[in-house]
C-alpha cells in the first residue's frame, strides 16, 4: 500500500482536529478530512501516486511519558501474589535484588521499545529504580538503548527513588549520574512532615544541574496525602522554572472537594503538567481480597482541565507485579482511558493528551500531523469514526516511520522464557 520510495498522497484521510495543524476545518466529529502527501520524510510536497484510504483514520505517532521499561516483563518470574501496592512494592525488590543484571534489564528493555514501535510510539520516558549499587548498570543499559533507538524512538529517563532519600550523599550521587546521562530527576512523594524542605533541597539539586523533574505523588486514595499539593508550593517558591511533569495524583479522588479544587489551583498557578495512569491505577486500588472495588484511582483530570493543566496519559507499568497487563500500546491507553475517564461526548481535544500534550512535557515536537511535520502515521484501516477507533485493538494498523511502512510484527512472549529460567 504504501511506496517504498518517491513521494505518495494519501487521499480522504481523517485526523482528529485536536492532532492537527493547518489541515482544514473540523466537522461535527472532530476530524479534519484531508488528502496528505509525503515527500522526503515529512508532510508536505508534491507528485507521487495517490493512495485513497476511503475515511481511514490517520494519527501522529503517540507519546508515553510515564513507563517503567527496567521491571517490565517480569511477571512470569515474579508475580504479584495478591495484587496489592504493596505486594507490587515486595515482589520488585526481590526480583530486583535476585535478577537484575545488566543483560536481563537490557533485554527486557529491548522487548518493550520494540513492542511501543510496532504499536506507533515516537516517545517514551522511563523511570529507573535508582539509588542503590544497581543504579549505574541500569541507568548505562538504558543510555545504550537510547542510542541504539535513535531515529525510531525517543527514549527519556528519569531516576526513581524517595523524596525521603533528598538529603542523602546517595542520592546526591545519583543526580550527577542523571545528568551525566542527560536524565531527568525524579521521586516519589509520601506525606511526611519536612516536605517542604526536602521539596527545596531537591529543587536546589535539579537547578544546580540544569535538569526538569517527574514526580510520582499520592499514588494512593489516603486523602490526607497532598504531597501534589507541596510540589505546586515549592515550585512556586523557589521559582523553579524547568519542566514539572506530576503522575498518578489518586488521592485528588477521595478527598473533600473544597480541598482538591485548592490544590488544583496551586497546580495550575505552578504550571505544572500531569500524567494520567489508569490502567494501573485500576488494577492496584482498593483493591481488598473478598470485596468490589469502590475507588478506582483516576485523578480529577476533567477539573484540571478546565484550569489549563496540561494532562497526558501513559502505559505506566507492564507485565510486572504493579500491572499484570499491558502492551506498550497507547491506542490501548487511549482506548481504555477514554472509558475509565469518561473523555467523550464530547471528545474534544483529548486526542491530544495521547500525542502532543506529553510531548510538550516531555520538551519534544510530536504530536501533531502539519505541513513540515515527520510523516510519523498511524493508519487505521476501517476506522472511519470514534466509536470504530475506540472499539477494537487495530492490530491491522499501518505504522509509517519517516514517510515509510514499518513492519509491525510483534516479538513473541517466548523471547523472554531465557530470562525467566530459575538461575
Amino acid at each position: 500500500m504504501i511506496p517504498a520510495s518517491g513521494p505518495y498522497r494519501l487521499t480522504g484521510a481523517r485526523v482528529p482536529a485536536a492532532m492537527a495543524e493547518g489541515l482544514g476545518h473540523a466537522d461535527a466529529q472532530g476530524f479534519v478530512t484531508c488528502d496528505l502527501t509525503v515527500a522526503d520524510g515529512r508532510i508536505g510536497g508534491t507528485g507521487g501516486p495517490e493512495i485513497p484510504i476511503r475515511g481511514a483514520i490517520v494519527l501522529p505517532g503517540l507519546v508515553d511519558c510515564h513507563t517503567h521499561l527496567d521491571k517490565g516483563h517480569i511477571w512470569a518470574r515474579k508475580p504479584n501474589p495478591d495484587g496489592t501496592f504493596m505486594g507490587a512494592l515486595t515482589s520488585v525488590a526481590e526480583d530486583r535484588g535476585a535478577r537484575w543484571t545488566a543483560g536481563d534489564v537490557r533485554a527486557r528493555i529491548e522487548f518493550s521499545l520494540r513492542s511501543a514501535y510496532a504499536r506507533g510510539t515516537v516517545a517514551i520516558r522511563t523511570h529507573l529504580d535508582s539509588g542503590d549499587h544497581r543504579t549505574a548498570s541500569s541507568w548505562e543499559m538504558a543510555s545504550d538503548a537510547r542510542e541504539a533507538w535513535a531515529g525510531r524512538i525517543t527514549l527519556q529517563m528519569a531516576a526513581l527513588t524517595t523524596l525521603e532519600a533528598v538529603e542523602s550523599d546517595a542520592y546526591r550521587e545519583t543526580a550527577d549520574l542523571v545528568a551525566r546521562h542527560g536524565g531527568v530527576l525524579g521521586a516519589v512523594t509520601y506525606p511526611l512532615l519536612d516536605n517542604s524542605e526536602r521539596l527545596r533541597t531537591f529543587f536546589r539539586l535539579a537547578v544546580e544541574r540544569g535538569l526538569d523533574v517527574d514526580f510520582h505523588a499520592d499514588e494512593t486514595l489516603d486523602p490526607a496525602s497532598q504531597t501534589l499539593g507541596q510540589i505546586a508550593d515549592a515550585v512556586i517558591e523557589t521559582g523553579y522554572e524547568g519542566r514539572v511533569l506530576c503522575g498518578h495524583c489518586c488521592s485528588l479522588s477521595t478527598m473533600a472537594e473544597a480541598e482538591a479544587d485548592r490544590i488544583l489551583d496551586r497546580v495550575a498557578e505552578a504550571g505544572l503538567s500531569i500524567v494520567s495512569l489508569p490502567m494501573c491505577n485500576l488494577y492496584l486500588q482498593d483493591r481488598v481480597p473478598g470485596r468490589t472495588p469502590r475507588y478506582r484511582g483516576i485523578t480529577l483530570v476533567h477539573e484540571m482541565r478546565a484550569r489549563g493543566i496540561p494532562v497526558s496519559f501513559a502505559s505506566d507499568n507492564t507485565r510486572d507485579p504493579f500491572y499484570a497487563y499491558g502492551d506498550m500500546d497507547m491506542l490501548e491507553v487511549w482506548r481504555e482511558a477514554t472509558r475509565i475517564a469518561h473523555l467523550d461526548h464530547p471528545v474534544g481535544d483529548w486526542p491530544a493528551a495521547f500525542a502532543s500534550a506529553p510531548a510538550q512535557a516531555l520538551g519534544l515536537e510530536a504530536g501533531v500531523i502539519a505541513e513540515g511535520r515527520p510523516a510519523d502515521l498511524i493508519i487505521v484501516p476501517g476506522a472511519r469514526s470514534w466509536t470504530e477507533l475506540l472499539s477494537r485493538p487495530h492490530a491491522d494498523r499501518i505504522v509509517i516511520r519517516g514517510g515509510r511502512a514499518i513492519d509491525t510484527t510483534l516479538p513473541a512472549y517466548a523471547e523472554l522464557d531465557p530470562l525467566m529460567e530459575t538461575p
